[in-house]
């Protein structure tokens, strides 16, 4: 057994007995939620779910199955992102792909999503349609996609919808072109290479033609990396974890492109970074917005903003 935390484990073993080593493996390094991780790296291993494992606890691991487990337990121990290990995250209840090109998908995120659909019904109810839409002509931007996830799980709450997902990274892109194919969304949304520079009206998207635009942009401070765990400081993307030394750089800069691809009374919802909304909502509180406003997280953090383009440009 070639792996580095225990070469003394015993084998043939049970499934709890290889959960129960890993746990303490993990507790021991201070892992953050280690049952949980040992749970996912070994039914990684085992290629079962959750059900499976506790409803066979007594059955025997292979040694060869073993050793893989404790090989992942000890790449998690030394800072490895278990989604990094098991190659995916959970998101909108669904599974997305994830690599070192691209940002995990935080649960906190999926707050972006239940604003936008929340703002695009009330919308629809306003103008006297349905409050419930599949989104049928709808024209959706997800600026700085990474592994796609606002994009898809949107394609799929409004199937009637076309999508431009953006990223400056093609590392990025190629992950969230893969997670579309798997969620069978493909056909709807457009993958663009780009920064907040880019002319969308190139690839066939008009000024003032969007009716939604989404984005989770770098928001992390440069100056606060020393304080990020080391799981998020040495493996996640640097590109997308930073935007700028205060960290809401790019807020102005995006802001200035929802401003001129949004129709009039379309849609701008953004995640927000700890302590930038007071940065960021002056930017919003202009003639050219309107209903501003600020949801915060299960933790009470204000984590979306989102406003409406005002009727007159």
């Amino acid at each position: 057994m070639s792996n580095t935390l225990h070469r003394d484990v015993k084998v043939p073993m049970e499934l709890r007995g290889a959960l129960r080593t890993g746990i303490s493996l993990l507790r021991e390094k201070q892992v953050t939620s280690y049952t949980l991780a040992a749970e996912l790296l070994l039914l990684h291993v085992l290629g079962r779910d959750r059900a499976w494992l506790y409803a066979h606890p007594e059955e025997a691991i292979s040694s060869q199955e073993l050793d893989k487990f404790l090989c992942l337990i000890d790449r998690r121990a030394n800072g490895e992102p278990t989604q990094h290990l098991t190659g995916k995250q959970e998101f909108w209840s669904l599974e997305f792909e994830v690599t070192p090109d691209v940002l995990i998908p935080r649960p906190e995120t999926e707050h972006v999503i239940e604003v936008a659909l929340g703002r695009l019904a009330l919308r629809e109810l306003r103008a006297g349609r349905p409050q419930k839409t599949n989104g049928e002509g709808f024209l959706i931007a997800d600026i700085g996609t990474g592994s796609g996830c606002l994009a898809i799980a949107l394609a799929k709450e409004l199937p009637g919808a076309t999508i431009y997902a953006t990223d400056i990274s093609s590392a990025a892109l190629a992950v969230a072109r893969r997670n579309a194919e798997r969620h069978k969304v493909a056909d709807r949304i457009h993958f663009l290479e780009s920064d907040l520079a880019l002319t969308l009206s190139v690839n066939g998207a008009a000024e003032s033609a969007f009716d939604l635009i989404v984005s989770n942009p770098p928001y992390i401070p440069r100056r606060d990396a020393h304080t990020l765990a080391r799981e998020v400081r040495d493996h996640e993307p640097v590109i997308a974890l930073y935007g700028g030394e205060e960290g809401y750089e790019l807020y102005a800069g995006l802001i200035a492109l929802a401003r001129r691809y949004l129709k009039p009374g379309g849609i701008f919802v953004a995640e927000l970074g700890h302590d930038s909304l007071p940065a960021v909502q002056p930017l919003l509180d202009t003639r050219e917005w309107t209903a501003v406003g600020v949801s915060n997280d299960l933790a009470g953090i204000p984590r979306v903003i989102a406003a409406g383009r005002s009727p007159q440009k």
